[in-house]
């Protein structure tokens, strides 16, 4: 399985500003601290949805070859109180991303 943070306070909550870059997004979790990227392919590569991730199992569907070097998140929105959809370069959109995801995903 992932080696996801447990979530903790920090991880709950919302971050107070995202950036989206080609290189990936950038999130100031609390007001004026330093942001931290995390990288557009990691991200791409860690998607849990349906698609990326076998159901039952846990097990990747998804094949890291099929996922441009230069990938990058063409667009983003709120989901919920809970985390980050991401529309990618590649047409993929079906991933949601809790905070607790993003949070052990950042640099």
């Amino acid at each position: 399985m992932d080696n996801i943070t447990p979530p903790g306070p920090e991880t709950k909550r919302a971050p107070h500003a995202i950036t989206r870059r080609d290189d990936g997004l950038w999130f100031e979790w609390v007001v004026g601290e330093v942001e931290r990227r995390v990288p557009a392919r990691a991200l791409r590569l860690s998607c849990p949805c349906a698609m990326c991730v076998e159901e039952m199992s846990g097990r990747p569907l998804l094949d890291p070859a099929s996922v441009p070097a230069d990938i990058a998140p063409s667009a983003i929105q709120l989901v919920g109180a809970y985390g980050l959809g991401v529309t990618w370069s590649d047409g993929h959109s079906t991933g949601i991303f809790p905070w607790h995801r993003l949070w052990a995903l950042r640099e």
